[in-house]
């Protein structure tokens, strides 16, 4: 008996020897090389995931611009730098890349926009929204909850004491993580040299806008009249004022008087002088 048992114990050995030889042999017949080039760009991406570039992480994105799929600049997270680097690898030029850079475009914070109801749920601007459109006076402004600093990689958003998240422009990589997870759309990607937005998405008008905020836009369309910005840097989507950046020429005057004329100050200017250069 026991010689049959160690006899069955070899055998089953050797099989399992002769099997695992046959599989490693395989492997490496039908391996499917690959690119090294894509090795090299994982290695120069930063690492974050966050998306921005379309592709499924930071290895689809690699795999992608050696397919042909992405750009070789396609990597906002990594800025300029990166680009380089892949275009580098892929022998190619990295062209032109605008640095853009998140804003909120709210500024109903818990002293200039009323509060309709306290809410004590789930700290989630989503979930809020579900109970009565959230508690904010405001319907389209800022929920205060910070979905939008959960989702940032960079630690570029920060929720102020005034209930509004602030972001820091140094760490933004204008990834676009937080436009996604803000439900009421008020997080905008801009250019980087454009110094002015405009603070506000309300929809509404006049006194409904002037009963719940004291900053908001009361779509007037003062700003965008042909003797206050020429050339249509601004029109009227609706009573929302849109800034077409592609339009403006001279980022430091161009909308001067669109800043100026409007009678709510909904319009934020940025001070560029104070930021990192792109």
């Amino acid at each position: 008996m026991d010689f049959d048992i160690t006899s069955a114990v070899i055998v089953m050995g050797s099989l399992g020897l002769v099997f695992g030889a046959g599989l490693a042999i395989a492997s490496k017949i039908l391996a499917v090389e690959k690119d090294k080039r894509v090795e090299q760009i994982e290695e120069a991406l930063p690492g974050a995931n966050c998306g921005a570039c379309g592709a499924p992480g930071c290895g689809g994105f690699a795999e992608g611009v050696v397919a042909g799929q992405y750009p070789v600049n396609g990597c906002t997270a990594g800025g300029s730098d990166v680009a380089a680097r892949i275009a580098e690898i892929m022998g190619t030029d990295a062209g032109d890349i605008v640095r853009k850079v998140a804003v909120v475009r709210c500024r109903g914070d818990k002293d200039t926009c009323v509060e309709r109801a306290i809410y004590s749920g789930v700290a989630d601007c989503r979930a809020a929204m579900l109970i009565a459109e959230g508690a904010k006076g405001c319907v389209y402004g800022c929920l205060g909850l910070g979905s939008c600093v959960k989702v940032c990689s960079f630690d570029a958003l920060h929720m102020a004491p005034e209930g509004l998240p602030v972001v820091d422009e140094d760490a933004c990589t204008g990834c676009g993580a937080c436009v996604e997870a803000c439900p009421r759309n008020i997080i905008e990607l801009i250019p980087f040299d454009q110094p002015v937005y405009l603070g506000c998405v309300s929809k509404d008008f006049g006194k409904s806008v002037k009963a719940v905020c004291k900053v908001g836009c009361i779509g007037c369309g003062m700003c965008a009249k042909e003797n206050v910005t020429a050339d249509e840097m601004i029109t009227m989507d609706g009573k929302i004022p849109v800034i077409h950046y592609d339009k403006v020429k001279n980022p430091q005057t161009d909308l001067a008087n669109a800043v100026e004329k409007c009678p709510t100050k909904s319009f934020v200017v940025r001070d560029l002088a104070e930021k990192s250069a792109p």
